[in-house]
């Protein structure tokens, strides 16, 4: 039975091996403090796992003699497991152990790092990217759900914030360390550097999980499997390569013809969109029965919906810096992959370092003092990065970085925070598999389109007789503008945001 906390919200069961959960006490044991960190560390390893490959795929290229379109699987791959896997998390999270799930996650990952390692051809390493990308699928979900079980709802912002440097920090983090590492070692260091980190995490996070098994005696529905694998993973693999299947490193725009087409990505897309929509109206039918695969119910609430959308949005802003910006820097300025990297390194520090103090701060105040005034200083350091050329000074590409990066820190913790507040416990689960799946489609949207962008404002620029320096210039501005406007979304989005208490779970909505 679960007892009602001072603000309304319901403290649900310890499910944390005998430490009892008491929501409405300012101050969380030091347990769950050492709990939530140990799930910090092996989540954010893994995340910056997912954008460390960008800076090493022209040395992959190189050693292992494969073209772009090969080496690039390298990423398509992760994000394809990625979208499949995560949808299924609400289930498996509810039905076993979190210290069989949390184990479960760190030796798939620990399994896939140790076979890129020592991968002996390319093969082998994509098949270590594929078994890394299952362990943080699941990895994912399990951090914001153990977040929610043991935080008191009045702490919850500064938590979120550390939630936010792991969500944002770390694929801003990956190129840099990346380009750092293979400026002094071979590439097979990328892997080797991780693993004895997520080892760590391991040993420190699995005694202090649950060992009972999850309250959920359902089987698994195997028509959602079905249709959950082509849905979301055809989605995924057709956006990614809508644009000519591009990495981040670099892109080749012909400004003759632009971006093309892949009839057989377009082909996929089509079918997953079609395999998406089928499962949604599946779970819409089976969370009456409450056999779904994927609760539906979150959207019910009106935050949690607004403040998903808001995130979506800024997922594409984010990649948005992380794809245009060093591509713009490389392909128009001509630094290297290290200087690039470098460059953008100190951006992700000072989310890092903000992440918290909006945290502590949103716990107070709420969320509008920080999403006004987020989006609108994201809106303006895209606009501002429009107007780059090929003389701007690379310090002032750095502070439009760091302006940049500090909306998208007054942004993501309140995002985060505001979406998963509202829901009562037993949606834990099912709410963040939700947001952090369609993040992925956000990440997966924002890269193809923006680059795709990139290639017709190129090809509209040379069609008018710009030369071709001028038309991929005109490209990247083009793309930066696309960006800003997208971003005007959140600034209307976050306008109708406010602080709610959780429902208790006694009285959850039904869909």
């Amino acid at each position: 039975m679960s007892a009602s906390s001072a603000d309304g919200s319901a403290a649900p069961e310890s499910n944390t091996g005998g430490v009892p959960l008491v929501l409405d006490q300012d101050r969380m044991p030091l347990a769950h403090k050492l709990t939530i960190g140990a799930l910090l560390v092996a989540t954010f390893v893994m995340i910056l796992n997912e954008t460390i490959m960008n800076v090493a795929l022209r040395p992959l290229m190189e050693e292992f003699e494969i073209p772009e379109t090969t080496v690039q699987w390298l990423t398509t791959a992760f994000m394809l497991t990625l979208a499949v896997v995560i949808p299924t998390t609400g289930y498996i999270i509810q039905r076993f152990s979190l210290r069989g799930v949390f184990t479960t996650a760190m030796l798939l990952f620990l399994s896939g790092t140790a076979m890129a390692a020592a991968a002996p051809g390319f093969e082998v390493l994509l098949g270590g990217r594929v078994v890394q990308a299952a362990g943080t699928a699941i990895m994912l979900p399990l951090l914001m759900t153990t977040v929610l079980t043991l935080v008191p709802v009045r702490r919850r912002g500064v938590v979120m914030g550390n939630v936010g440097i792991v969500i944002s920090v770390a694929p801003a983090t990956g190129p840099a360390l990346s380009g750092l590492i293979l400026h002094l070692a071979d590439w097979r260091w990328l892997f080797l550097v991780i693993l004895p980190i997520a080892a760590l995490a391991l040993l420190l996070g699995r005694p202090r999980l649950a060992a009972q098994s999850g309250a959920a005696e359902k089987g698994l529905s195997v028509g959602s499997l079905l249709l959950a694998v082509p849905g979301f993973g055809g989605v995924v693999y057709g956006i990614s390569q809508i644009g000519g299947g591009h990495g981040t490193e670099q892109v080749d725009v012909d400004a003759d013809s632009g971006p093309g087409v892949d009839p057989t990505a377009a082909a996929v897309l089509g079918v997953g969109a079609v395999c998406l929509v089928a499962f949604a109206l599946l779970q819409l039918r089976l969370q009456r029965t409450d056999s779904a695969l994927l609760n539906l119910k979150p959207f019910t609430y009106p935050m949690y919906t607004r403040s998903l959308l808001m995130m979506l949005l800024m997922m594409v802003a984010l990649f948005g810096a992380l794809i245009l910006l060093p591509m713009f820097l490389q392909a128009v300025r001509g630094l290297d992959t290290l200087s690039t990297g470098l460059l953008m390194l100190p951006g992700g520090l000072l989310m890092a370092l903000m992440a918290p103090v909006v945290g502590r701060i949103y716990d107070r105040i709420g969320p509008k003092p920080f999403v006004i005034p987020g989006s609108a200083i994201l809106i303006l350091a895209l606009f501002a990065m429009s107007l780059l050329g090929p003389q701007t000074p690379i310090g002032y590409v750095l502070v439009l970085h760091l302006v940049l990066s500090c909306g998208l820190a007054l942004l993501f913790t309140p995002a985060f925070a505001t979406a998963m507040n509202p829901l009562p416990q037993p949606l834990y689960s099912h709410g963040s598999a939700v947001l952090n799946t369609l993040q992925q489609l956000a990440a997966a949207i924002g890269t193809a389109a923006l680059v795709a962008v990139v290639g017709l404002g190129a090809a509209a620029a040379a069609a008018q007789g710009a030369s071709g320096e001028e038309a991929t210039l005109e490209g990247f501005r083009t793309a930066f503008r696309v960006a800003s406007g997208l971003s005007i979304g959140t600034l209307l989005l976050g306008m109708t945001l406010r602080a709610t208490p959780a429902e208790p779970a006694e009285t959850a909505r039904e869909a």
